[in-house]
């Protein structure tokens, strides 16, 4: 392994030859410098992995070398050594983005918790995270196999989420893969679950039953108006628990987590299905029959989610709600900027509604365009491509506004996605649908084993377009293609981000309760 270089500048270098010789004795390499002349010298012609400089020289004093050496080498660790402890002298150091800031005297050991801490942390993290994975394996595996409750499967989701989140900043890419395997085994444990239990939970009480798609609003929003407090809900298109979870760094800036509960989308785990399930507070086959008007059929045409206001004023009546309601759907960029300018129509209003489509957008783009593609490329830079957009987003600058006027935020989305990468043929006529995760039809060819099948929809919930309509969703990282032209689609969609199915990125997905931090 390469040593550790160290330049350590300082005007008393020899009386800190002790250090230096402890230093070299721990295996690091270490140059001096005596003044910060010197020390320019030595990073204008060598690399090191961290420079020690002291505050108090003749000549250039500490923060001027620091200056240079910042517009020379900008990435280089610098810590700070100091007899003073003034306040202001700390304040210009810290500004001036030094890395740490010890006090003189110093001894051995503070100087080698400084190269731990700066220096080595990437490769002690690396090696503790997967030391703790490595522990938590067997055990995540042993409880995969077992008959989970829909409960317990949310747990399992959440500790694979947290250990992919923790393994994505090491750099030990062995254990990315063992992680994958593992999501792959829950994955396919979880699609036996859902065979077994999803079609029993219709009719059964919370708690026989887990949350569902529809028992957001009646659960998780309306009951935050009771005390009379405004209610946001941002509803993110295709936004998956991890990718909610890096961007919850940024969002615990300006709130609190009241709290983060995981839901269970329903199937079709699409927007046509889950979304207008959640506005309305019905399944689909509910919203068909009460409202037809507001149901469109799953066709290739058209637009399947114009509806979604007036289902949610019509599940608002049926529970007597009677709060101002401002719904919007922002779609592009433009009316994304346009968001901050609206801020004062949804001050005036109870509840104010947001869809936001734009990580949707993403994974579509990475199924169309080759530089999306490359830069989403695997599961760790899709989420990186979410945060980055998150972060320069209007919606961010929405989201500081509503906290500093003190408004309660629900963040919740549909339904999540999956990168899909195994072709699974199926044949059915022209009325079959597109979506490469769900069919329905009344003369699909499939192979049982292959998929979870509806053939009663009513069973689901699901609307039917005639007595043989069956519905199928494929599994895990399945994705539906035809005979025809069959390996042209199969290579086209492998490895993109589909939705419509059965996995746990899919079905199990966050609904956030945040209030503003005073």
């Amino acid at each position: 392994m390469r040593k550790i270089r160290i330049l350590w500048t300082d005007d008393e270098i020899d009386l800190l030859r002790p250090h230096i010789i402890f230093l070299r004795e721990k295996g690091y390499e270490v140059e001096t410098a005596n003044n910060g002349s010197d020390a320019l010298d030595w990073v204008k012609k060598e690399h090191f992995d961290i420079i020690f400089l002291d505050e108090n020289m003749p000549g250039l004093s500490g923060l001027e070398t620091l200056s240079q050496i910042k517009t020379i080498s900008p990435n280089v660790p610098v810590v700070m050594i100091t007899k003073s402890e003034e306040e202001n002298i700390m304040d210009e150091a810290i500004g001036s983005k030094i890395t740490d800031y010890l006090i003189k005297p110093v001894n051995p050991k503070q100087i080698l918790l400084s190269l731990k801490k700066n220096v080595e942390q990437k490769r002690l993290v690396t090696q503790q995270t997967t030391s703790a994975y490595q522990m938590q394996f067997a055990q995540i595996g042993m409880r995969i196999n077992d008959r989970l409750s829909f409960e317990e499967w949310k747990e399992i989701y959440r500790k694979l989420v947290h250990w992919e989140l923790e393994l994505s900043s090491s750099e030990d890419s062995a254990m990315d893969e063992v992680l994958a395997m593992q999501k792959n085994d829950a994955n396919q444990a979880f699609c036996r679950f859902i065979r077994e239990n999803y079609l029993h939970w219709f009719g059964k009480p919370l708690g026989q039953r887990p949350l569902l798609s529809t028992d957001i609003f009646r659960q998780k929003v309306f009951p935050l108006l009771n005390n009379g407090r405004k209610v946001f809900v941002l509803l993110i298109d295709n936004l998956r628990f991890d990718q909610w979870r890096v961007m919850s760094s940024v969002v615990s800036e300006y709130f609190r987590t009241d709290e983060e509960e995981l839901y269970y989308s329903i199937l079709p785990t699409a927007t046509m299905y889950a979304r207008n399930a959640m506005f309305a507070g019905l399944m689909p086959s509910e919203i068909e029959k009460l409202y037809p008007n507001l149901w469109e059929d799953d066709d290739n045409e058209g637009n399947k989610n114009e509806h979604e206001e007036e289902l949610l004023l019509k599940q608002m009546l049926r529970l007597g709600r009677k709060e101002k309601l401002f719904f919007d759907k922002i779609s592009n960029l433009k009316s994304g900027r346009k968001l901050v300018e609206d801020l004062s129509a949804i001050l005036e209003n109870d509840l104010s509604v947001m869809v936001f489509n734009f990580v949707d957008m993403i994974s579509h783009a990475r199924t169309e365009m080759d530089m999306i593609r490359e830069l989403a490329g695997n599961e760790n830079a899709y989420r990186s491509l979410t945060l980055s957009w998150f972060n320069h987003s209007s919606l961010l600058e929405l989201l500081k506004e509503l906290a500093g006027n003190d408004i309660r935020v629900v963040i919740t989305t549909d339904h999540g996605t999956i990168r899909v990468d195994n072709p699974v043929k199926v044949i059915g006529d022209r009325e079959t649908n597109t979506n490469l995760r769900y069919k329905l039809g009344r003369n699909l060819n499939y192979k049982s084993r292959q998929v979870f099948d509806v053939t009663n929809p009513r069973d689901a919930f699901l609307p039917s377009r005639n007595v043989s309509t069956t519905y199928i969703f494929a599994q895990n990282t399945d994705f539906f293609a035809y005979p025809n032209n069959f390996n042209y689609y199969a290579n086209y969609f492998k490895n993109t981000f589909q939705h419509g199915g059965v996995s746990l990125e899919e079905m199990i997905v966050p609904v956030v309760t945040l209030s503003p931090k005073k």
